[in-house]
């Protein structure tokens, strides 16, 4: 893509309007250095020096959209809990409407605290416990989604396995935004099998693609376009789906686009330097399906989807990009 043609598509983007659906939580990280190990135990003694708080999962979606889109509303589920109220503070600071968050009384909001020294996660402390049984906030989710789908361009199912998404929930707003002609794409997620109806793309890693397929990884080739069991499995999954395209993420080996019109696309990866690949998927999602609502073909989605995961995995932390930088990564790799 010539800059001419990037430069339309962000102007086009800042115009449109995209609804997160999924499983939310807060991102916690402490920062800090390690210069001894401790007595009481083989491990390393973390002196903290800060500490900070971003929107995850499904939120991080919403978040990665913000600087690029016109507004962005989130759909999920939240505790009564002051972690809850701290994620709603996050996104309502970064302009993300929060009306379609639902309050369980009986579920704590998901947190991941993560530890970093040296540039580098020393563990991870997740608080978290399944989603309830009752469908009473799913109906209320469904209720409030009816309300604010005429007022979107886009729909994104976000898919952590947490228990928010079931199918028969999937099911009732695929089919509400399937009448109102709306856009929608999911990121799956293999330890919560669903069927996607009236998908415009599903967006799986290479091994929840391979779990998905119910193929065995045996290992990437060097040449995507050679890789004949990737190959197999993006042809297999875009038959068991029945969607026009699926986006498989590779790590360093970039972006695959299967689509049922056209021959398997790869773009390699764009990363100059890799720091840290946490929520790279979501940012890999969100641009991908905004630059599609903007009226990119499925190509040039992902060119920009693996030029703006290229931009965040050089930064630590839940990292979200800026136009700006994703114009760079064009410019640097034109």
């Amino acid at each position: 893509m010539n800059s001419e043609r990037i430069q339309h598509l962000l102007e086009r983007s800042a115009r449109q309007r995209l609804l997160v659906i999924g499983d939310v939580m807060l991102d916690e990280f402490v920062w800090g250095k390690v210069s001894r190990i401790s007595p009481e135990a083989p491990v390393p003694v973390v002196e903290v020096q800060s500490e900070s708080s971003y929107p995850g999962g499904a939120a991080n979606v919403a978040r990665n959209l913000r600087p690029f889109c016109q507004s962005v509303q989130i759909s999920g589920a939240v505790g009564r809990d002051p972690h809850a109220l701290h994620l709603k503070m996050l996104l309502a600071g970064e302009q993300i409407d929060t009306d379609g968050l639902i309050e369980v009384a009986d579920m704590p909001t998901i947190v991941k605290t993560r530890i970093i020294a040296r540039q580098q996660q020393v563990v991870r402390v997740d608080r978290e416990k399944p989603f309830p049984a009752t469908n009473e906030a799913r109906d209320s989710a469904c209720k409030r989604i009816a309300e604010i789908l005429p007022d979107v361009d886009g729909v994104i199912f976000e898919d952590y396995g947490k228990g928010f998404l079931n199918q028969d929930f999937v099911n009732r707003v695929s089919k509400m935004a399937g009448q109102a002609k709306k856009i929608v794409t999911a990121d799956p997620n293999p330890g919560n099998p669903l069927y996607w109806p009236g998908i415009t793309t599903l967006k799986p890693n290479r091994s929840e693609a391979f779990a998905m397929a119910g193929r065995p990884d045996l290992g990437a080739h060097n040449d995507p376009l050679r890789d004949d069991a990737l190959l197999a499995v993006g042809k297999l999954l875009l038959e068991q789906f029945s969607i026009p395209s699926l986006l498989i993420t590779l790590g360093e080996h970039g972006i695959m686009l299967f689509d049922r019109d056209a021959p398997p696309y790869h773009t390699p990866t764009r990363a100059r330097e890799v720091f840290d690949v946490s929520g790279a998927g979501d940012t890999a999602i969100a641009l991908y399906t905004l630059s599609l609502c903007a009226g990119a073909s499925a190509q040039e989605a992902a060119e920009i989807s693996n030029h703006a995961s290229g931009v965040v995995v050089g930064k630590l932390g839940t990292a979200t990009l800026t136009p700006q930088e994703l114009l760079e990564s064009f410019h640097i790799h034109a």
